[in-house]
């Protein structure tokens, strides 16, 4: 692309070459990419975006690959939903809902991986792989079976079996005993081993990059303005870093008038070492063994917490621990009032929106996002001991006396 410049190390800025590396040689800081913003600002308008596709390589200007060769799935332009019966419950007035469940493989990943498995066919990878707590795996082996590559996707052995059956439907799962630092770990030792492209590790740079878009959309639904707050699950924290660079890149190249946004971290109580981290005033967070059935919040060790703390520092916004016993809640609250299934880390959002409103940090009239992630379809163990179904026999008399007669009681 010839808006990309290089990759940038974020630590101690030295460029390098764009190809398949993601650590600095020199300080071992991330890399990312580094466009040039003097060439950008001359071919974007919110003209040229709507003209684009609906997807998120509208946004290509901003990406470090081109719509012309995308692996293409349909990911983004995922839902922005007013949520007025969800505000009406939290007294919240300006509340909105980015329901991202509404990607291809029903989670935020596909658009991260759109971009990383366009670049991986770029780089000549033949195998797509990653390290997964669910998600991405799917998104992973969905849009390597578009581009028609072989797929190897690793994943705890203890995820639920929605997200293990859908990765699986598409190519090789390996399940692996250990937590997701235990498969990252070696994901990453294959990555030394094997020329294939780990999506979120040696291709990093670009995927992470996809995560943008989400900031992007917020910004055009919403009538080319930034929101008040955005809440956003925290695993690895990539996704929180990046949202919040993509309403910044709106705002720098004129698309948007500003971007004073404060970003919010949600996670879950059994894994949350960077909003603990946040509430501690530490700027670097303390890796931390998961137990959560938030699983796809589980990462114990996460690569961009130590930015997710400074961005939320940065913006004035906040962190919040959710109790276990209060994902679910979330989760049921969300669905009743707006008829949205969410996986567990948008119930871990909705419990943090609550808390967030509820003690003030969000005014009634303040124009706020919740970002839904994933859909519940994948984590339904964690809701089944929260709801209740009743049987009867099929007659009028049965159904009045189980059901009718429990409701007036």
């Amino acid at each position: 692309m010839p808006n990309v410049q290089s990759l940038r190390c974020k630590e101690c800025g030295r460029d390098f070459p764009q190809e398949p590396i993601y650590v600095c040689d020199f300080c071992f800081g991330p890399l990312e990419v580094n466009y040039d913003y003097d060439a950008i600002v001359k071919n974007i308008s919110r003209e040229s975006i709507q003209d684009g596709p609906l997807t998120i390589w509208r946004y290509d200007e901003l990406l470090p690959a081109s719509r012309d060769n995308a692996v293409n799935i349909g990911a983004g332009m995922t839902p922005l939903l007013r949520a007025d019966n969800l505000g009406k419950e939290l007294g919240l007035n300006n509340l909105w809902i980015k329901n991202d469940a509404a990607n291809p493989t029903h989670s935020f990943k596909d658009r991260v991986v759109s971009v990383a498995s366009t670049k991986a066919v770029e780089f000549d990878f033949d195998t797509i792989a990653c390290a997964s707590t669910g998600n991405l795996a799917g998104a992973t082996a969905a849009h390597g079976s578009k581009a028609g590559m072989n797929t190897m996707v690793f994943i705890p052995a203890n995820l639920e079996r929605g997200k293990v059956l859908g990765a699986a439907v598409f190519g090789s799962v390996v399940l692996v005993n250990g937590n997701y630092d235990d498969v990252n770990r070696l994901c990453s030792e294959l990555g030394d081993d094997r020329r294939w492209a780990f999506v979120n590790i040696n291709m990093r740079p670009y995927y992470s990059e996809g995560s943008k878009s989400i900031g992007y959309e917020i910004a055009e639904q919403l009538g080319w303005r930034a929101p008040e707050h955005v809440i956003v699950p925290v695993a690895s924290g990539s996704l929180f870093t990046k949202v919040y660079k993509g309403l910044n890149e709106f705002a720098q190249l004129g698309i948007i008038d500003s971007a004073n946004t404060k970003m919010h971290i949600a996670q879950p109580f059994g894994c949350s070492p960077v909003a603990t981290a946040f509430l501690e005033g530490q700027n670097h967070p303390k890796p931390v063994v998961p137990d959560t059935i938030a699983k796809s919040l589980a990462i114990g060790s996460p690569a961009d917490g130590y930015y997710s703390v400074g961005i939320a520092n940065k913006t004035g916004g906040s962190g919040t621990v959710v109790p276990e016993n209060e994902i679910a809640e979330g989760m049921k609250l969300l669905a009743e009032t707006e008829g949205i299934f969410t996986e567990t880390a948008g119930g871990v959002v909705i419990s943090t929106l609550h808390r967030l409103a509820r003690e003030g940090m969000i005014g009634p009239d303040e124009e706020t996002v919740a970002l839904i992630t994933g859909t519940g379809l994948k984590t339904l163990e964690a809701i089944e001991m929260a709801v209740e179904t009743r049987t009867i026999e099929p007659t009028i008399r049965s159904f009045d006396e189980v059901v009718m007669e429990a409701a007036l009681q």
